[in-house]
């Protein structure tokens, strides 16, 4: 079987020599071409840009690591020191794959990319807030709200364990870093970021997170001039830049992305 590589490129957390000899050692082909599945080490940031951008099955492997640099990976099917093993059992087809809707995000009616756990739009360095509005419509959904803070995720059930979930650390004064939120296949997360305010029409409650049917459709805009910025759709780390005439959509993408589990 032919193996692809996919690590960190800046500051991979396992040297490639040694994920190299470890895939060869199975009994495996290295290849940076055509190949029957990747291997992605690294931590759910990792995991979340590869499986937007491959289309080949995804094996995501974590690093054991307890330090605040180390990789969290929730998505992980297994971990580097288990690696060899799980590659035993992918050779002899000891394995299933998970399929994985992604979300297709659009500026202006152009699409910006897809994502397969979590799109944001978020404050930029030059503002200390901004003042947004969210539009949901859908089957038997029908929202309209407005908020200032420091901006929105929008999270698919695979990116339900990171910035979707941070809710879920805070225990009173403290914080539970193994704490997260789980949402369902059919569903998808909008969660407003420390918020100092939230308003939606019709509705006395100040709402904060919440689910909301597959299929609908998720409109972002600015009702105040800002630096405001959309991240989960590249690799750049300035995200993609929102001005105050811009309409950002979310809606169901096009794609799968195919995760190998045991």
């Amino acid at each position: 079987m032919k193996v692809r590589m996919l690590t960190d490129g800046e500051s991979p957390k396992v040297p490639p020599a040694e994920l190299r000899r470890v895939i060869l050692d199975a009994g495996m082909m290295v290849s940076d071409g055509k190949a029957d599945f990747g291997v992605v080490v690294g931590g759910d940031g990792r995991f979340s840009r590869y499986g937007r951008t491959e289309d080949i099955p995804l094996l995501f492997v974590g690093v054991r690591s307890r330090g605040a640099a180390g990789s969290k990976a929730h998505l992980a099917h297994t971990t580097f020191d288990e690696l060899p093993r799980a590659l035993r059992r992918i050779g002899k087809g000891d394995y299933s794959i998970e399929e994985h809707r992604r979300l297709g995000v659009l500026k202006n009616g152009k699409s910006v990319g897809e994502v397969f756990t979590d799109v944001y739009l978020q404050r930029g360095s030059e503002s200390t807030c901004i003042r947004y509005k969210v539009r949901v419509t859908g089957p038997g959904v029908d929202i309209d709200e407005a908020a200032i803070g420091d901006g929105v995720v929008i999270t698919t059930q695979a990116g339900a364990t990171g910035y979707y979930s941070y809710l879920d650390r805070i225990k009173g004064e403290r914080m539970d870093p193994r704490a997260f939120a789980r949402i369902g296949r059919d569903e998808v997360g909008i969660c407003h970021v420390t918020p100092t305010y939230t308003e939606r029409g019709g509705d006395a409650q100040h709402p904060f997170r919440y689910v909301v049917p597959w299929g609908s459709r998720i409109e972002l805009t600015l009702f105040r001039k800002a630096d405001a910025r959309l991240y989960g759709t590249t690799d750049s780390r300035g995200g993609v830049r929102v001005g105050l005439t811009d309409t950002i959509v979310v809606v169901p993408g096009k794609g799968l992305t195919r995760v190998i589990s045991f």
